[in-house]
């Protein structure tokens, strides 16, 4: 499985996912330190909240092989601005959790996502498991290794290392 680098705000369902796709047990506790787990890096929802430390996300992503904006279907507002994957030499896809929420506005978050230029977009429910499936199975996807020619080639056109 790919090595999957989550950030979002506090509260939008990362470490519960991330046990999720681990298999482990739901317990909520809050995440207090970036975990760089073997599949899975989670963040504390802190570091996406505070320009402070937000650059350390930037820095966190560099070990994994797919990045993750993690937004909760019921967020009043978006912390991630648009073009926000300028920053990423990784893919950049969008989890949107609890769509199970009464306050769900799964469109809204959506679109939020498109401007971040999330590559992929998955719809996701801790609780009962939808949507895991599709989440997996990208995650599955071998990763592919190129030369330092290649990567420099790609850089030159302008495209990016994983296209």
């Amino acid at each position: 499985m790919r090595k999957l680098f989550l950030m979002g705000r506090s509260e939008a369902g990362k470490t519960t996912l991330s046990q999720v796709l681990k298999g482990e047990e739901i317990v909520y506790k809050k995440t207090q330190y970036t975990y760089a787990g073997d599949s899975v890096i989670d963040t504390p929802g802190e570091y996406a909240e505070s320009k402070e430390v937000g650059v350390g996300l930037a820095c966190f992503s560099f070990e994994a092989d797919v990045v993750a904006i993690v937004v909760a279907a019921d967020e009043p507002f978006s912390l991630f601005t648009p073009n926000c994957n300028a920053f990423l030499n990784r893919p950049l896809i969008g989890i949107i959790t609890k769509i199970d929420s009464p306050y769900a506005n799964v469109p809204m978050v959506r679109q939020w996502l498109q401007n971040c230029c999330c590559e992929k977009i998955f719809c996701i429910n801790n609780m009962n498991g939808d949507g895991l499936k599709e989440l997996k199975e990208y995650l599955s996807l071998p990763v592919r290794k190129m030369s330092l020619d290649e990567a420099m080639d790609k850089q030159r056109r302008g495209l990016a290392d994983w296209e």
